[in-house]
């Protein structure tokens, strides 16, 4: 395995660092947790490899705004995306141990789907739609107890097919959960192909704004942006707020860029160690 950065004591000290180190920083975070998810992919098991490289930077940086203490949650609602957000975890220094040789053993807890037997996560997600409403609950109860922080839904582009993420983004709006965030990996791919040839979402920004969401288009591998706009408390906001992140399947790996059959993949050591050399 490739040794990990020493992440814990920057995420005890953000204020310490200019903007252009931080976001060093969250690069180079971003790059050690690919690698990782590519140790995953190489287990007994596989994992969903396609997906978790394209969602690593949206959650290194919610990861790092939640960092703040101030009561944020950041929820993967795509759960089978569990690799990358475990290994986001690790290197945000929230897991006190590389989860990768872990994976999917019996008696882990870095199961295929993650649950709150991990560090970091607090509810389970797997059927697709449902961290949505978790993370918009959360945001709920803390604008009932007067209390600052975000709930932050980490969806798939696929997982929109799912009507309980509609039903939540009409409730958020309703209920103004202005600290309600949902950000969209919009990677272009699913289970069974790609979105566009299955169900595809024309003017997703209109949609959202339709529903009484505001709502950004950015790069979703965009580290310096993702970080920006999720760095305010959105206290005074009355509208949730949605992002729409646009990534590649497959991100880091040349070999499985953009492709849907990266969606789920079992590879061996050689090939591991190839496509670690590959990533930057």
């Amino acid at each position: 395995m490739t040794a990990v950065l020493d992440a814990p004591a920057v995420l005890d000290a953000p204020a310490e660092l200019s903007g252009d180190e931080l976001q060093g920083v969250l690069a180079a975070r971003a790059a050690e947790a690919r690698r990782l998810v590519v140790d995953m992919a190489a287990s007994p098991r596989g994992c969903h490899l396609g997906g978790s490289l394209s969602v690593l930077d949206i959650l290194i940086a919610a990861l790092h705004r939640a960092s703040a203490g101030d009561g944020t949650e950041v929820v993967l609602s795509k759960g089978h995306a569990a690799a990358g957000l475990y290994a986001a975890l690790y290197v945000s220094g929230i897991l006190p141990e590389n989860p990768a040789p872990l994976y999917g053993l019996a008696g882990s807890p870095y199961t295929g789907h993650p649950g709150p037997k991990v560090p970091g996560v607090r509810f389970p997600t797997g059927s697709l739609g449902h961290g949505v409403p978790y993370a918009a609950g959360w945001a709920m109860a803390r604008r009932i107890g007067s209390l600052p922080g975000l709930g932050i839904a980490v969806a798939g582009d696929g997982e929109l097919q799912e009507g309980l993420v509609w039903e939540t983004c009409q409730v958020a709006a309703a209920q103004r959960l202005g600290n309600f965030v949902l950000v969209v990996d919009r990677n272009g791919g699913q289970n069974d192909g790609m979105v566009a040839d299955i169900s595809p979402l024309p003017d997703l920004a209109g949609r959202f704004a339709a529903f009484g969401f505001d709502v950004v288009e950015t790069d979703g591998h965009d580290l310096a942006e993702l970080t920006e706009l999720l760095a305010g408390d959105r206290s005074s906001a009355t509208r949730p707020l949605a992002v729409i992140a646009a990534t590649v399947k497959g991100k880091g790996v040349p070999a499985v860029e953009g492709k849907a059959a990266s969606h789920y993949v079992s590879i061996d050591a050689r090939r591991a160690n190839q496509w670690k050399r590959a990533i930057k």
